[in-house]
C-alpha cells in the first residue's frame, strides 16, 4: 500500500499491486486493473519509488527488540 494524494489535496492509500500504468500527461494519472484512473500529485517517479520501497519493506526481515528476526524462534 502506498500514500498519494489526489489533485483536490485528499490522501489515498493505494493498493499498489492494482497500477497497471502510470501516465504523466502533464497530470500524474494512475490506471488500475480495475479499470478506474486516479490524477494524482505526486510524479510517476515518486510512486514507483514509493511501490519500491512498500515491497522492499516487505521482503526486509523484522528484527524484534530481543535481537531475533520474526523467521527465528524464540527458545
Amino acid at each position: 500500500m502506498i500514500h498519494v494524494t489526489r489533485l483536490n489535496q485528499t490522501p489515498i492509500v493505494l493498493n499498489s499491486d492494482l497500477i497497471e500504468q502510470i501516465e504523466t500527461t502533464p497530470d500524474t494519472i494512475i490506471s488500475l486493473t480495475t479499470g478506474q484512473k486516479i490524477m494524482v500529485l505526486e510524479s510517476s517517479e515518486e510512486i514507483v519509488e514509493r511501490v519500491r520501497l512498500f515491497r522492499q519493506s516487505i521482503l526486509t526481515p523484522q528484527v524484534y527488540t530481543n535481537g531475533k528476526s520474526a523467521s527465528q524462534k524464540n527458545d
